[in-house]
């Protein structure tokens, strides 16, 4: 069975810099933006509608936000939820189709899957290892500044609405908080440590899974 690593990061938590780094180390491919392009040509629509759809793109998570504001907040087992009102028809297809992807990726070849609530769809894969990269507001400021070359103002306007939308959708959704540290097997402050040090740690953890 296929060894696979799940990373769900926060913005400025440094996801799209340290996954790439534990894939190289594993010799396994990381698997981002191809998830995408295969639900494209999986349901025969344009990259642009799949990309819509996506909590790691901008376009995507700007119609999670848009949708999440819509939608009354309930609590579900002490974690407030999204319920969508009677006439919104939940994107439901491209959901299903970004499962199958992640569980085709788990299952033949593996890999270093960021993000789309993969640590969810693979809960209880017995060769994967779930990691979520966080770390302090003001520290993950300051990274997505520096490694964005944004203003204050900018960085903190996108991880205001990265974090609301890439919440809303694993809640919306699954029903679950992903800050939630039950769901994964490795937690880090990826703000605190170099890069290098987080993969090396993740993969240290991923090759230690019998």
């Amino acid at each position: 069975m296929a060894g696979v690593v799940t990373v769900s990061a926060t913005f400025g938590a440094g996801g799209s810099v340290i996954g790439p780094a534990v894939a190289e180390r594993l010799g396994t491919p990381f698997v981002d933006r191809a998830i995408p392009y295969t639900v494209a040509a999986d349901i025969g629509c344009t990259l642009e509608e799949a990309l819509a759809h996506d909590d790691r793109t901008e376009h995507g998570l700007g119609r999670i936000l848009s949708n999440a504001a819509r939608l009354p907040n309930i609590t579900l087992g002490g974690v407030d939820s999204y319920l969508a009102p009677r006439h919104f028809v939940p994107d439901e297809e491209f959901l299903v189709r970004t499962e199958k992807v992640i569980k085709e990726i788990a299952e033949h070849g593996g890999g270093v899957i960021l993000g789309r609530a993969s640590q969810l769809v693979l809960a209880g894969h017995p060769a994967a290892l779930h990691v979520r990269l966080d770390g302090p507001r003001k520290r993950r400021l300051a990274n997505a500044a520096e490694s964005m070359d944004l203003s204050a103002e900018d960085a903190e306007r996108l991880l205001e609405d990265n974090d609301r939308a890439r919440t809303a959708y694993v809640k919306h959704f699954y029903r679950a908080d992903p800050a939630d540290p039950a769901l994964y097997d490795l937690v880090i402050d990826s703000t605190r440590l170099a890069a290098a040090a987080c993969a090396d740690i993740i993969v240290t953890a991923a090759l230690a899974i019998p």
